[in-house]
């Protein structure tokens, strides 16, 4: 491990001596792509200097237990030491850990009622509020590409894209079922319902990802259908591809320009072609590694939202909280925190095995 850090260490003075170049502000994408290297290895070599500097007062306090005068404060410094250095390695050892190439990109999100009719509709369109609020707090960009709302609110269907650093490294594990109890306004006898949305959401493709050839695609130019459409545009202008080799049909309308709706339409296609080739090579090596939580499946019950009881927990890490209406108010950051460590946790566990 130490040698591993060496490197990084030294390949991080190499880029950061890079950027202190004038020429290197004359090519913006070299600069672009040496500042990200250099990011993506920066904790790294902060937690390593950390460590580092444990090791040097370690062998300070040392030489201080040979003082009488100084032995018992030497030895409360030692204890202290010991255990920064024991949180230090199993940080670094985490830090090293390989990283999901996709963690850096941004997403696309789909997210539908299922069982509970109209209630359904209307929890999955909680649920997009509480993620336009959590992407508001980590300062993401939202972008709707489609929508089909529901006739007593919230959506049937909604997609909409976000934007921003690592985007997919928090947003992963929202894939599943989501299951709400609570009494719905429509219930005149203030029984409680269960009703449930499903979440999938996928890393942007990127155009080395995926190639898609022109005769695969059927192009429809259509109007604007569906109660969300109608105040979208009022010209043809939007557009339905199918992908005809899997049947993949993506709809975008929310562009009054034909153009712009047709390449939006075509991102999120080479990101559906792209999470499906995924899924097929996690197929054929034969089973998901244990170091992940859950599969992304949309049928998997992934997490709980009970009104009555202010209450929140995810099946998958047994994590409990009472305060469901800060999360509904975007405030996930501990619930993402909690699923990151138990994912690292599990990860590490099947390195070390």
């Amino acid at each position: 491990m130490k040698e591993r850090l060496k490197i990084i260490q030294e390949r991080y003075n190499y880029l950061c001596d890079e950027l202190l170049k004038p020429e290197i502000y004359e090519d913006y994408k070299k600069m672009q792509k040496i500042s990200k290297e250099k990011n993506s290895i920066e904790n790294i070599v902060v937690t390593y200097k950390k460590y580092n500097q444990v090791l040097q007062d370690i062998d300070a306090a040392k030489e201080m237990c040979h003082d009488e005068e100084m032995k018992d404060f030497a030895l409360e410094e030692l204890n202290r030491l010991s255990d920064s250095k024991k949180d230090l390695e199993n940080k670094l050892k985490i830090l090293l850990l390989p990283k999901d190439p996709n963690d850096e990109k941004n997403v696309i999100v789909e997210i539908r009622g299922a069982a509970g009719g109209d209630e359904a509709n209307i929890f999955a369109g909680d649920l997009f509020r509480m993620y336009s609020k959590y992407a508001e707090h980590q300062g993401w960009s939202l972008e709707i590409t489609h929508e089909v709302q529901g006739e007593s609110g919230g959506y049937s269907q909604i997609e909409f894209m976000l934007s921003g650093e690592a985007v997919y490294s928090k947003m992963k594990y929202e894939s599943g079922a989501h299951r709400v109890q609570r009494v719905p306004e429509t219930e005149s006898q203030g029984r409680v319902h269960t009703s449930t949305a499903t979440v999938l959401v996928m890393p942007e493709a990127e155009e080395i990802d995926i190639e898609i050839k022109d005769s695969d695609i059927r192009v429809d130019i259509t109007r604007s259908s569906g109660a969300g459409g109608q105040c979208v545009n009022t010209t043809d202008s939007a557009v339905r591809l199918t992908h005809i080799p899997t049947n993949i049909v993506v709809y975008c309308q929310v562009e009054r320009s034909q153009i712009k709706n047709k390449e939006k339409a075509m991102q999120i296609l080479k990101t559906r072609l792209y999470d499906l080739k995924q899924r097929e090579q996690e197929e054929k090596l034969g089973k998901e590694r244990r170091s992940k939580i859950g599969n992304g499946d949309r049928s998997e019950k992934i997490r709980t939202y009970n009104y009555p009881q202010n209450r929140l927990t995810d099946h998958r890490i047994n994590y409990t909280v009472m305060h469901l209406d800060k999360i509904m108010e975007g405030d996930l950051e501990d619930l993402i925190e909690a699923l990151i460590a138990e994912d690292e946790r599990m990860r590490l566990e099947e390195n070390v095995g």
